[in-house]
């Protein structure tokens, strides 16, 4: 019974590790990592833990007391940590307050509607426990258990189904060159335009942090905050000295982060998020990049295998050496260009056949036919242990994998990421959570399309209790009918149902997985132009992504009057690269004994500062609308140096032209405003964006 069982056990750790090692980025610190991998690792055990308990329901009438502690040990660790650990860790790191007790009172703050939600959930279980006591015969945990179950199979129902389509649609697409091509081109053209606002948000805030670092006295209560945030931004740029900020661009809001340590603890916020926005988009521009150039020299080995005698030649790594050079080079050529795709589209069939298998299954629970195929697979395999526990878990963890898939296409959009290298301690946090929440609902799901005999019941389904005895408002064929919806809604998005009905509605579309598909129309020509580029500073030995630079337009393309830059013409905006050079080679950092005296300062002094500065510039802040909020417009550079701007404006959009003339023509009214300025008295924002003038070019 337990050869399976303890031999997947070391291999579920094995991946739990190097997953995270895979995906956490550099800055997530060793206790998040914890509890991420234990929250993994307790969800996969539950997983692992289903073949063993079908095999020992088959084989024997007498239950393992082994089984019972350990799906009590997964469910309940999975069940805390989904429902109160997590939540308040991930407040914890998304905080940006300066010391400990603070950051936990935010998290405590920010998740109090989460828990007033859930008491609200339960406050409702209660009250229809007591309506309808006379047939409920179970008790309050059992209650807590059936709520967050029933919450798990309902919404992972749909997430399931979503995966079931879409996965082996995307393999097989994926499998044909030419459709991955025009794939790869649309990505990388918004994933260019997604790192350019990336980075001009992080050079916004860098500024941001200058403008505050200057206006701010030695003597200041806050300046302790201001120096954390000094050594934040000197240790990101030690870290990557590639680094270089563009012009950063600031509204007149961005001059109070000053006021007290709560504004502080938001700059030190905005910061570490635009930090980390900026190098997810990075790592995921340059993956695709290198897929792309990956591929062109698959497809290019392919027509020229006779010249190359079957070997494999990459253009973006060193050739291999040695007597097994030559070797491993033919081996790579004939998985790439001949096998590859072969199994590809091997492996999307075979996922067809068992989404169609799960389908059936799941279709037949309502008339009460047995068509499952597990149910039929595993009666007959009869007393082998192995083929049992095997045909068990192969179609549970491609449940679970469809669910986690679309559960996390849904989080990219609006939640978190999952970037190799650069995903954040609060998305590692999330993404946690929802794992650990769905592990169970699923393998019950399971345990449900596969049927045992009336008279067999698992430790799982006696732990986690029947649905309809559990929650009687649901009714008594809620575990019946809730998977017959599921299949409806996965026919509908195999047929592209909702597709054609966002397409119809037109403005609902935004609400709608991006899905592959609309990247397959025609190559994009920004992306072949941008990947083109990259293939050209390849060849002349740079990296692959080395040369990356924010893709902004190219000022010699643009007719904009001479002679007059833009920081000239609004003194908002600056370079930081004074302020950079100034922390990271002078003004050393404070003791820790001196930064833990100061932050100890009382916040009467600091609103004591602050509050007669707060009436007066509530007195003089009348700067006009149109001085406040310039429009910055950014056209992604898809040649510099060696390409003529004619060529760039032939793959830019059609309307670049009347972009730039607004534009023009917005500068000219902004300098026609200048000159009304004289007549204004001197404010406060006035005499900083002057000291930041000399500061920075004086």
């Amino acid at each position: 019974m337990w050869v399976f069982y303890l031999i997947s056990l070391p291999l579920t750790l094995c991946l739990v590790f190097f997953t995270l090692r895979y995906f956490s980025g550099p800055h997530v610190p060793r206790y998040v990592l914890l509890t991420v991998g234990y929250a993994w690792f307790c969800s996969l055990s539950i997983i692992i833990l289903v073949p063993a308990d079908i095999w020992e329901t088959i084989s024997s009438r007498h239950k393992n007391g082994t089984i019972s502690y350990l799906w009590s040990w997964s469910y309940w660790s999975t069940f805390l940590l989904t429902w109160a650990v997590v939540p308040l860790i991930q407040g914890f790191e998304d905080a940006g307050d300066f010391t400990v007790s603070e950051r936990l009172k935010t998290s405590l703050h920010v998740n109090l509607a989460f828990y007033l939600l859930v008491g609200a959930v339960g406050l409702i279980g209660l009250i229809f426990l007591i309506m309808m006591h006379k047939t409920w015969r179970g008790d309050l945990l059992g209650l807590a258990m059936a709520c967050s179950n029933t919450f798990g199979l309902v919404t992972g129902a749909f997430l399931l189904g979503y995966g079931l389509s879409e996965i082996p649609k995307s393999i097989w697409r994926n499998a044909d060159w030419t459709t991955r091509q025009k794939v790869l081109s649309h990505k990388i053209a918004k994933m260019a335009v997604k790192l350019d606002d990336a980075h001009q948000e992080l050079s916004n805030a860098i500024a941001v942090a200058q403008a505050t670092h200057n206006q701010m006295s030695e003597r200041d209560p806050l300046r302790p905050y201001m120096d954390v945030i000094d050594d934040f931004l000197t240790q990101m740029f030690r870290e990557d000295p590639s680094f270089k900020p563009q012009v950063g661009r600031l509204a007149e809001n961005d001059m109070y982060y000053d006021t007290d340590e709560k504004s502080m603890a938001t700059l030190r916020r905005h910061l570490r998020l635009a930090r980390e926005g900026y190098y997810r988009y990075n790592s995921e521009y340059l993956a695709y990049v290198r897929e792309a150039l990956e591929l062109e020299d698959t497809m290019k080995n392919y027509e020229r295998h006779s010249s190359t005698g079957w070997k494999y030649i990459s253009s973006i790594r060193p050739a291999r050496n040695g007597k097994l050079g030559s070797f491993f080079d033919s081996l790579e050529y004939f998985w790439r260009c001949i096998l590859r795709k072969h199994v590809e589209k091997g492996l999307a069939a075979s996922l067809g056949i068992l989404s169609v298998a799960i389908l059936l299954a799941e279709a037949t629970l309502l008339p009460g036919v047995d068509l499952s195929l597990f149910s039929f697979l595993i009666k007959s395999m009869g007393t082998h242990e192995v083929f049992v526990q095997a045909f068990s878990f192969v179609p549970l963890m491609y449940m679970c994998i469809c669910t986690y898939y679309s559960l996390f296409r849904i989080g990219r959009l609006m939640f978190y990421s999952l970037t190799p290298r650069q995903t954040s301690a609060v998305s590692l946090l999330m993404i946690c959570s929802m794992v650990a929440r769905y592990a169970p609902p699923v393998s019950y799901n399971f345990l449900n399309l596969i049927s045992l005999g009336s008279d067999k019941t698992t430790v799982f389904e006696q732990q986690m209790g029947n649905i309809n005895n559990a929650v009687p408002f649901f009714g008594d064929q809620f575990n019946k009918i809730y998977p017959l919806i599921m299949v409806i809604y996965t026919l509908l998005v195999a047929s592209n149902f909702f597709n054609r009905v966002f397409d119809f509605l037109g403005s609902w579309k935004r609400y709608i997985f991006e899905t592959e598909a609309e990247d397959m129309d025609g190559f994009n020509p920004t992306g072949l132009v941008i990947l083109k580029k990259e293939r050209f500073l390849l060849e002349r030995g740079s990296e692959v992504g080395e040369q990356v630079v924010p893709l902004t337009k190219n000022s010699n393309c643009i007719d904009i009057e001479s002679g007059n830059s833009l920081m000239e013409r609004n003194g908002v905006e600056m370079r930081a690269n004074s302020y950079l050079h100034e922390k990271m080679n002078g003004n050393p950092s404070r003791t820790r004994k001196d930064e833990t005296r100061k932050y100890s300062l009382s916040k009467e002094a600091i609103s004591n500062k602050y509050a007669s500065l707060r009436e007066k510039n509530g007195q003089t802040s009348r700067l006009r609308p149109e001085d406040n909020n310039i429009a910055s417009t950014t056209v992604p550079l898809l040649d510099q140096g060696d390409t003529d701007c004619d060529n760039t404006s032939g793959v830019v959009s059609s309307g670049l032209t009347s972009t730039w003339q607004t534009m023009k023509s917005g500068f000219q009214n902004f300098k026609a405003n200048i000159t009304d300025t004289g007549s204004l008295k001197m404010t406060r924002w006035s005499s900083i964006n002057q000291s930041l003038q000399n500061a920075n070019y004086g």
